[in-house]
């Protein structure tokens, strides 16, 4: 008699992240176009570099309440979904659709859009053509534009190479982007130390003032400001999206996210004091690709090359790093029947799901036709939106699940820290839409045509 057929055993991810690549996803999840793309921009809004200075440094204690908080969350869940796996268990499935929903078209695609643009406006010290502003196709004006010109084209050509690296194994990708990390960590000391020690610049830029681009009064501006910075600190949450391929979870998700963290906030705020030790405020308004022209006016044109090279490259890891986690969320979804059944599909040879990083590469490619600052405040309201909720949600498991396990640092003045950071995550998203009515409803459509389709087509397989 036969032997009945025996069914071969699906392909599962592997856990084979240790604590130093998973601080190198953070890190490189951080640092990218926000850093090296948006004080030109808050120059104009701010007009002084102190409230600059002051902005990244809030920026840096909201972030860093906020991966305390994922700490906790993530040694409690070891798997991977980051928001989604929180939220599902807190709020009920339709909560945790909505934040994967989000996170495919504002928590990954658009930042990935957003830093192979920053790339190329980059490489526009070299090849002018490549600046965002050359599009040589425009529809539409303002918010409502989209461009197409060889800088998208280019900014479309990164994403397109780091799609299909991924799908060949998270461990390769994990090698590449430790060094990336390293040459992004080096550059940006580079140009703090040597700007400081060698550069010319002046002390003076700090207290003269530029005139104000923007109409709000300063106080709301600061607030509003805040978006941009979050948008710079966002991927402080990064190691939690692959936790399910990290070794020893409970001991590496609380280490990376801490540690990553605090590296990232303080080479953003050396970054921020060297380039407005080297520019003054008036030059550097609305400016994108603000590294060159700090480092141009620091070390002359012929070391600029150099530095602007570098920093390109450096974008780079962050496209690396978000086209790396994101898939992962979608994957956690899928597996759970709250998604595409195809993105739930792993690799039998490489042990990557192929179908979620397909379908984000493209989505990613489709957004470069979107202006930059626009993709910026869509993308901080929206992600702002989810990790309040996914830190809120402290409070539920804290009061309803038996055995949780509490981290010492939240312990420390509880509940101090998620209670600040769901405030003043609540107040930025409020002057957000009232300064930036189309972005901000854009994102809030988002969520709400997420719910119709949980609603339409999801809710019934859950």
């Amino acid at each position: 008699m036969p032997s009945p057929k025996t069914q071969a055993p699906r392909a599962e991810l592997l856990r084979q992240l240790g604590f130093f690549s998973s601080t190198a996803l953070v890190i490189s999840n951080m640092v990218g176009a926000g850093i090296f793309a948006t004080t030109g921009i808050m120059a104009g809004d701010l007009g002084s570099g102190r409230l600059i200075v002051a902005c990244w440094s809030v920026g840096a204690l909201f972030a860093l309440a906020g991966a305390l908080s994922y700490s906790e969350l993530g040694i409690n869940f070891p798997s991977s979904g980051g928001e989604y796996i929180y939220l599902t268990n807190a709020y009920g499935p339709e909560w945790g659709f909505m934040t994967g929903w989000v996170s495919f078209f504002a928590g990954f695609s658009a930042p990935i859009a957003a830093a192979a643009l920053a790339f190329s406006d980059y490489l526009g010290h070299f090849f002018p053509a490549l600046r965002a502003e050359h599009a040589s196709v425009v529809i539409g004006s303002g918010t409502w534009s989209l461009r197409l010109g060889p800088g998208q084209l280019v900014a479309s050509s990164l994403i397109a190479a780091f799609t299909i690296l991924n799908c060949f194994g998270v461990g390769r990708v994990a090698k590449v982007q430790n060094v990336l990390t390293a040459t992004k960590v080096l550059v940006i000391a580079g140009l703090v130390i040597f700007g400081f020690a060698v550069g010319t610049g002046s002390w003076r830029h700090f207290s003269e003032p530029a005139v104000r681009t923007s109409t709000i009064s300063l106080p709301s501006q600061f607030i509003v400001s805040l978006l941009w910075v979050m948008f710079g600190y966002s991927g402080w949450n990064a190691a939690t999206y692959v936790a399910e391929e990290v070794r020893r979870p409970e001991r590496t998700l609380p280490a990376a996210l801490a540690t990553g963290t605090a590296i990232v906030a303080a080479l953003y705020l050396g970054l921020n004091l060297v380039v407005i030790y080297a520019t003054p405020l008036e030059s550097m308004k609305g400016e994108i690709a603000i590294g060159s022209l700090a480092a141009s006016n620091l070390f002359g044109p012929n070391v600029a090359g150099m530095f602007s090279a570098l920093m390109a490259l450096s974008i780079v890891a962050t496209v690396s790093a978000e086209v790396t986690i994101g898939p992962r969320v979608y994957y956690a979804m899928a597996k759970n029947r709250a998604f595409f059944s195809a993105a739930a599909t792993v690799h039998p040879r490489w042990h990557t799901p192929v179908v979620a990083v397909l379908s984000q590469g493209l989505c990613a490619m489709l957004m470069t036709l979107t202006p930059f600052p626009d993709l910026v405040i869509y993308i901080g309201m929206s992600l702002t939106l989810f990790t309040v909720l996914s830190v809120g949600s402290l409070f539920v498991f804290r009061r309803s699940r038996p055995g949780w396990q509490r981290l010492r640092a939240l312990d420390f003045a509880w509940p101090l820290i998620p209670v600040l950071y769901i405030l003043v995550g609540t107040v930025m998203m409020l002057y957000g839409i009232g300064t930036h009515p189309i972005a901000s409803v854009t994102a809030m459509a988002t969520v709400g045509v997420g719910a119709l389709i949980y609603h339409a087509g999801i809710r019934g397989r859950n």
